[in-house]
């Protein structure tokens, strides 16, 4: 009996194709030998990668008490008091009566108004329970409040009196609390799905802070630890999250060959733009610390790894966009695919290239914003070396993304077609033919 184009599943037959993991992933031995042969010397060079580069750990340096290099504690603001800023404030240069300038500002209101005494207590190091005062001006950005939390920098050379000093607000609860959240939103909506999620998103975490940040503090080169630790942070996301498929592999590949433009792009245009990558005061104190670290070099291990969260994104979507279309009418033949998930893929360029631009432009907003204020304009901005860093990390990524989309949808559509077992239409079931009635299913 000739079966109609959608039939219904016969009662109490498996339909894994139906679960909401997808459909089935292209299952023929010969396609599984050819995925295997590309995956399998990539995956092993990885890991030949990371034993080789693994380092010891950070090397260890003398504090320089500088931004991010001080030690640090934790502290409790026990006490806060109203006074004149007058009292406090003697040893300061008297005003001149000029607000034209910051400083002329800064000075009158060091002698006018409120200001706050905090007591603070020393709550954990050596010494825990030891107390100092903290005066916060008026016009603080960061004001006290009895009972927080505070982080205290500790300065072992200066006077005993002025060892401790509060440097920044304790918001370790809020922060966990946050953390908290989005991992049970993500369970709850992505179920297993979600805890996959999470766990690859841990060891993307791990790579991070145990492989590539110490590597390169190590003085590895920044662009060869990046491509290691990328590769891996991308096997185990993309596995881990999607599973062990021809599906997922050739994701795998969409996105490597994306990393791998990404990177020579990024090369090319860092150093022909003359991009030192030492901008600011945290890449120079790094700079100072470590002063073997290509900073250039590291810049360009930014750009791959800030773009390969996103890579994932597009490459797993239009490898499936490119299954489901098979599935949906099995003789379509790799140009039909093609066609047909590009369309999709186009849409996915808008939104994600418009996304990451976004994201650039929202980080460096306040750098934007004093461009503004200064009326400099176009052109000197983005002549600037911090914001032509901006324009390459974002114009290079971009290229890459935009390129994954062809690249990606061409691999999974020929891989697709060329899988002659997999799912095929009325009569077969799992890329395997069924005889109707009580025939047995042959062997794929």
């Amino acid at each position: 009996m000739t079966s109609s184009p959608q039939p219904p599943e016969p009662h109490g037959q498996a339909h894994s194709h139906a679960h909401s993991h997808g459909p089935a992933a292209p299952v023929s031995k010969h396609l599984r030998k050819v995925i295997a042969a590309v995956l399998i010397p990539f995956a092993t060079a990885v890991l030949v990668g990371l034993a080789v580069l693994w380092p010891g750990g950070a090397p260890g340096h003398e504090r320089t008490g500088v931004g991010f290099d001080r030690q640090t504690e934790q502290g409790e603001v026990v006490s806060l008091e109203r006074v004149d800023c007058k009292d406090v404030n003697a040893a300061q240069v008297p005003p001149t009566g000029d607000t034209s300038t910051p400083e002329g500002r800064e000075a009158v209101n060091s002698q006018q108004g409120q200001c706050a005494r905090a007591t603070v207590e020393v709550t954990t190091g050596k010494d825990k329970g030891r107390t100092f005062v903290e005066i916060v001006q008026p016009d603080a950005p960061r004001q006290l409040k009895e009972g927080q939390g505070v982080v205290v920098a500790y300065a072992p050379d200066a006077p005993r009196d002025l060892q401790y000093s509060v440097t920044d607000i304790d918001r370790g609860f809020p922060m966990a609390l946050l953390a908290g959240i989005f991992a049970l939103v993500v369970v709850l909506v992505g179920r297993m799905r979600g805890v996959m999620a999470l766990i690859s998103l841990a060891a993307s975490f791990a790579v991070l802070t145990l492989f590539i940040l110490p590597a390169i503090l190590q003085g590895s080169n920044p662009l060869v630890v990046a491509v290691v630790g990328a590769s891996a942070i991308m096997l185990i996301a993309l596995y881990l999250c999607h599973g062990v498929t021809a599906r997922t592999s050739v994701a795998v590949l969409g996105t490597l060959i994306s990393l791998l433009l990404i990177g020579l792009l990024g090369s090319l245009f860092i150093g022909w733009a003359s991009l030192s990558g030492n901008t600011d005061d945290n890449t120079g104190l790094i700079h100072g610390l470590y002063p073997e670290i290509d900073m250039s070099g590291l810049l360009l291990a930014g750009v791959i790894i800030g773009s390969l969260g996103v890579l994932d994104d597009v490459t797993v979507t239009q490898t499936s966009a490119v299954w489901e279309l098979h599935q949906a009418d099995p003789d379509m033949g790799p140009r039909a695919l093609y066609r047909s998930a590009i369309r999709i893929g186009r849409d996915h360029i808008a939104s994600v290239v418009n996304t990451l631009v976004l994201a650039y432009a929202g980080a460096a907003l306040p750098l934007l914003l004093l461009f503004s204020i200064a009326q400099s304009s176009v052109g000197t901005v983005a002549n600037s070396e911090l914001v032509a860093e901006e324009i390459v990390r974002t114009l290079v990524g971009s290229i890459g993304l935009v390129a994954s989309v062809p690249v990606t949808t061409a691999l999974a559509a020929l891989v697709v077609s060329a899988d002659r077992s997999g799912p095929a239409g009325p009569g077969k079931e799992n890329g395997a033919p069924v005889r109707t009635g009580r025939g047995r299913r042959r062997k794929a």
